[in-house]
């Protein structure tokens, strides 16, 4: 029986490489995959995801009015898909975490989606918040804080490698923008005016 996963961590845990692997296992075996990502994330092109390491695949597009329900349904009726993967879920909306599950319960299609739990204020996203109370199964991919503990949260970070605490819930980044710390240092960043340990800072304009 199908199921809904969400596969959770902070950032740089391996989420997006997971996902394309999940992907080919089911293509290698003659099986039809859709994958998604958000439509907001286009630093490697739009319709385009991609990993760390080097891997990527084309995408389909979900913005904040996209009916994943429909869209599956829709190409489930051209050509059988036998699974559904979302990268960046945390973008996803109540209504489109509630499309999924009843793509799973529906049509009997498993969902995979794969993001971030909270943002850099440690405060979740309404995705990641309706996936964890909806998902079927829930699992943590994890990575490591700069002092070696389990990261579990992410600290925005200005031109200076200096944690940002205030601001809008999404900036778009990477590497650059973010780093993925445990919680003793999370809340440590709070207070020092120090850039965050193995942060590059930019030159000088």
């Amino acid at each position: 029986m199908a199921q809904l996963y969400f596969y959770y961590s902070a950032m740089n845990a391996g989420k997006t490489t997971s996902l394309l692997q999940s992907s080919y296992n089911y293509q290698e075996r003659g099986m039809r995959t859709l994958v998604f990502t958000a439509e907001i994330d286009d630093r490697h092109g739009r319709g385009k995801i991609h990993s760390r390491i080097g891997l990527s695949s084309p995408a389909a597009v979900f913005a904040a009015g996209t009916d994943l329900y429909a869209a599956v349904a829709t190409a489930h009726g051209h050509q059988a898909v036998h699974c559904v993967l979302v990268d960046e879920c945390h973008f996803l909306s109540r209504e489109q975490v509630a499309g999924l599950c009843a793509v799973v319960d529906e049509l009997d299609i498993p969902v995979l989606c794969y993001g971030l739990r909270t943002d850099f204020r440690a405060e979740p996203f309404t995705g990641s918040l309706w996936l964890l109370a909806w998902a079927d199964k829930l699992v943590e991919l994890k990575t490591v804080c700069y002092c070696g503990r389990k990261a579990n949260r992410v600290l925005r970070v200005d031109e200076q490698g200096k944690a940002v605490h205030e601001g809008q819930q999404v900036v778009i980044g990477g590497n650059d923008r973010y780093v993925s710390v445990c919680r003793k240092h999370f809340t440590e960043a709070l207070t020092r005016v120090a850039p965050v340990p193995g942060m590059k800072t930019l030159p000088p304009a």
